[in-house]
């Protein structure tokens, strides 16, 4: 499956984030990065003008990480090892997109509440944040979400001045496998 994943990494990650926006020369945020499933394919995108930061709290997908991208030889991902917070260290209005993509369900409410409020410091007037609210009721409840409908997320997260933009679905990568999933994106209102 591994190889399957790299493939992945490598061509239809591409589209996918490409369908999502994420265009060449931006500054993608990819919180909760783990090996690289959608840093890989936003590098990719954003090219030798963008930068991806690649966020994590695990050494060892970190590692994965940085030897994918020696690999692809994909010199603009930054990886930043975390302590597993919330905070977000960077310059206000300096992201273009931030990706929370398989995380949420591991932050209770106000956890969560912080990291917007963080993610909307951090994008550009005209970003976006794309979330992947993955263990909700309709896709395998767990944690925190096993309770919480997409819908409730959405409205979580614009309750904190975002505006949905849209819903996109297509099979995309959960950790080392497929799922078919949804990802929600907002802009700043």
């Amino acid at each position: 499956m591994i190889d399957d994943i790299t493939e992945w990494e490598r061509k239809e990650g591409v589209k996918f984030l490409k369908e999502i926006g994420i265009k060449f020369g931006q500054i993608v945020l990819d919180f909760g990065a783990r090996s690289g499933h959608y840093s890989i394919p936003a590098a990719q995108i954003v090219g030798s003008s963008g930068q991806v930061y690649a966020l994590d709290k695990e050494p060892g997908e970190l590692k994965d990480l940085s030897r994918k991208a020696k690999h692809f030889n994909l010199n603009n991902i930054k990886i930043i090892p975390t302590n597993g917070g919330v905070t977000l260290d960077f310059k206000s209005e300096s992201i273009d997109v931030v990706l929370l993509y398989d995380v949420l369900h591991y932050l209770e409410k106000k956890e969560r509440e912080k990291l917007y409020r963080e993610t909307y410091h951090v994008l550009k007037g005209d970003g976006f944040l794309s979330v992947y609210p993955k263990h909700v009721i309709e896709d395998s409840p767990l944690n925190h979400f096993r309770d919480l409908h997409w819908e409730e997320v959405k409205k979580e997260i614009q309750d904190l001045n975002f505006k949905f933009r849209e819903k996109y679905c297509d099979t995309i990568s959960h950790d080392d496998s497929f799922n078919y999933g949804c990802v929600i994106n907002f802009v700043k209102e």
